[in-house]
C-alpha cells in the first residue's frame, strides 16, 4: 500500500512475500534499525552508504520478484520519508546516474550550512504544505516536476521511461 501513493503497483505475489513471507520479516527487522524521526541532512553519511542498514533493506527488496530498483527505492522512501529519497527514472534522467544517489544528495543537503535543506523547508512553508511533509519529499517533488514533462516528450534522452 505504501508505494501506491507514489504511483507504483506491487504484484500480488510480491506483496504477499513482503507482508507475510520471510523477506517481509527480514525487511521489518531492518526497518526497525533505520531511524524514523530523523532527516537525511542530520545523519552521518555512513547511515546511507553501501553496507548501511538502509542499503541492506534496499538490496533485500531487490531480491523479490517484480521489485526492481525503482519500486525498492520508492517503498523505502515511503517507509522513511525524512531519510530516504525517491529515485526513479525521471530523477535519474534529470540528474544523470550517480553511483549511489543517496550520498550525493546527502552531501548537497549539508553543503553551506545545510542551505539546500533550509531552502526546501522555506519552499514547503511558502507553498502552504504541512510540516508533516519532509524537506526530502519537497526535494523529490521539485526534482520530479522539473523534468516530468520533458521526460515524457521526445526532448528527453530517457524518453518513454517514466517510472512504473
Amino acid at each position: 500500500m505504501a508505494v501506491q501513493m507514489l504511483s507504483v503497483r506491487v504484484p500480488a505475489e510480491a506483496a504477499l512475500e513482503l507482508l507475510e513471507g520471510e523477506t517481509g520479516r527480514s525487511l521489518s527487522e531492518l526497518l526497525r534499525r533505520i531511524p524514523v524521526d530523523v532527516d537525511m541532512v542530520h545523519v552521518d553519511a555512513a547511515e546511507l552508504d553501501r553496507g548501511s542498514v538502509a542499503h541492506q533493506a534496499w538490496k533485500l527488496l531487490r531480491t523479490v520478484d517484480d521489485i526492481g530498483w525503482v519500486k525498492a527505492g520508492k517503498l523505502l522512501a515511503r517507509k522513511r520519508p525524512r531519510l530516504l529519497p525517491v529515485y526513479d527514472n525521471v530523477v535519474k534522467c534529470l540528474l544523470g546516474s550517480p553511483s549511489h544517489f543517496w550520498l550525493p544528495l546527502h552531501t548537497a543537503l549539508r553543503a553551506d550550512g545545510n542551505a539546500l535543506h533550509h531552502t526546501l523547508l522555506d519552499l514547503r512553508k511558502r507553498a502552504g504544505v504541512p510540516e508533516t511533509v519532509s524537506a526530502l519529499r519537497v526535494c523529490d517533488i521539485v526534482l520530479w516536476m522539473a523534468h516530468c514533462e520533458d521526460h515524457r516528450s521526445s526532448r528527453c534522452p530517457g524518453h518513454g521511461t517514466l517510472s512504473p
